[in-house]
């Protein structure tokens, strides 16, 4: 068969049986694979992976290609798509097996701190982002034609396996299709596939709270009653900056008396208060006999 011949026609369900066959071997050779799966005819039903698809269809390079890449990618012909840092590689089951490799120029750094500049207050976690719960000014900057955030067909270099002369063939528009479905469940692969850290977001949001909110606790708390705030009585009294400590006063001391106390002499009569007999008294009491004669042998 000549390069310029058509290949002979495949159908859909001779394609889907060889796609489950080259998944299988793959697999059997112990590398993961990621097939697209779609479930009815809506291939996004997320915000990041419409807006990726609608934002592929917005331009006119790629208007011819495309619905034969969705025909592709709703029959599950994409047997695996792999996204790292700006670089999509994927298998693709037409009347053979064809290799596909994309890649995605990075987000001029320019654009994108305009882009956290615009969002700074705005964007304050993560979850709202990845699940595309923003406002609607943001929704507008992430989405605008050439100036968003979603690359424009400069932006991409195509590359498949098959014959086909077209840079858009229809393994690279089931491709395409494919991230789409992709980023509905895995929305961070497009700040990859961008090369931009969403983080950067946060962060900015973060500190334009810090900064909007500082001044305005600092103004609160200064015409605040400190006292409610933290639940106990605080004295309001001003207290001068340069009051002297207090003195206590010195403790006053009793006089002391000169006068000796009287003592007091006990009645007469009263037993065990008797007073004391007299010398004279004691030298008339009769002596005993020894003491008598004594003094008559001397």
């Amino acid at each position: 068969m000549s390069w310029y011949s058509f290949r002979p026609y495949v159908s859909v369900a001779e394609r889907r049986r060889k796609a489950e066959k080259a998944a299988k071997k793959i697999a059997g050779k112990g590398r993961g694979v990621s097939p697209i799966r779609i479930e009815g005819r809506t291939i996004a039903n997320t915000f990041w992976g419409k807006a990726w698809c609608s934002n592929l269809e917005s331009y006119s390079d790629y208007e011819n290609r495309l619905p034969r890449g969705r025909a592709y990618v709703r029959n599950g012909s994409v047997i695996d798509l792999q996204i790292t840092g700006g670089k999509i590689e994927a298998l693709v089951q037409g009347s053979d097996l064809y290799k596909i490799s994309l890649h995605i120029t990075g987000l001029p750094a320019k654009r994108w701190e305009e882009f956290t500049r615009a969002c700074a207050g705005k964007v304050t976690n993560l979850l709202d982002l990845l699940q595309g719960r923003l406002s609607k000014e943001i929704l507008a900057d992430i989405t605008v034609k050439g100036a968003g955030l979603f690359p424009t067909p400069a932006e991409i270099k195509l590359g498949c396996s098959c014959p086909d002369w077209a840079d858009m063939c229809k393994h690279v528009a089931a491709v395409l299709y494919g991230v789409g479905a992709l980023l509905d469940t895995k929305p961070e692969l497009f700040f990859t596939l961008r090369g931009v850290d969403m983080q950067d977001l946060i962060t900015a949001a973060s500190a334009s709270a810090t900064a909007t909110v500082a001044p305005a606790a600092a103004d609160a708390l200064t015409g605040a009653d400190l006292g409610e705030i933290f639940g106990v009585e605080i004295d309001s009294t001003p207290v001068p900056a340069t009051a002297a400590p207090r003195k206590l006063p010195a403790p006053k001391k009793e006089p002391v008396s000169e006068k000796k106390p009287v003592r007091k002499k006990p009645a007469a009569g009263v037993a065990g208060n008797a007073a004391p007999q007299s010398r004279k008294a004691v030298s008339k009491a009769p002596r005993n006999n020894r003491t008598q004669r004594t003094e008559q042998r001397w």
